[in-house]
């Protein structure tokens, strides 16, 4: 018994990547497109999950920047024109994600989009928030506080009366 209980645990230690992305059998997700990625993954044996991932992202970042540069720089801070490229890097690299069953967002796609992020984001300018001003601060202060003792004396009154009822 304990012999065929060690023989499981081994055969589902190599079916199940306990590796963290160090595998090299792929897992394929279901949907349609991805027996194509999975196959690139699979034709290039060498590289393990990750290293195929991170392949196949970089291809994402490719599309990426010729859409970027196909904007004129002064454009890249209005984000009427840059959604649309910035949208398909992130569907881009999580399709990949999805397919190769790796979790999405992740360290590495986080990194890209931080690396994106100061080479064509770095410069625009952002909103400062500032404090609301005085008469707002105070009417949002002032509220609960005068409404804590009209409601401890609504509770004492109905409690005095015996009137139990709500």
């Amino acid at each position: 018994m304990i012999a065929s209980l060690s023989f499981f645990g081994v055969l589902l230690s190599f079916l199940c990547d306990l590796g963290h992305g160090e595998r090299k059998i792929y897992g394929c997700g279901e949907k349609a497109i991805c027996e194509g990625y999975c196959s690139i993954c699979v034709n290039n044996s060498h590289w393990s999950t990750q290293e195929c991932y991170e392949n196949l992202v970089g291809w994402c970042l490719y599309v990426f920047h010729e859409d970027m540069d196909s904007i004129n720089s002064t454009d890249w801070c209005s984000l009427e024109k840059v959604k649309s490229a910035y949208n398909n890097f992130t569907l881009c690299t999580e399709t990949f994600a999805d397919c190769l069953l790796l979790p999405w967002p992740n360290q590495f796609v986080e990194g890209q989009f931080v690396a994106i992020h100061g080479t064509y984001f770095e410069t625009c300018p952002t909103e400062a928030l500032r404090d609301p001003p005085p008469s707002i601060v105070l009417a949002l202060v002032m509220t609960p506080i005068c409404l804590i003792p009209v409601m401890v004396v609504l509770v004492v009154f109905k409690t005095k009366n015996g009137d139990r009822r709500s």
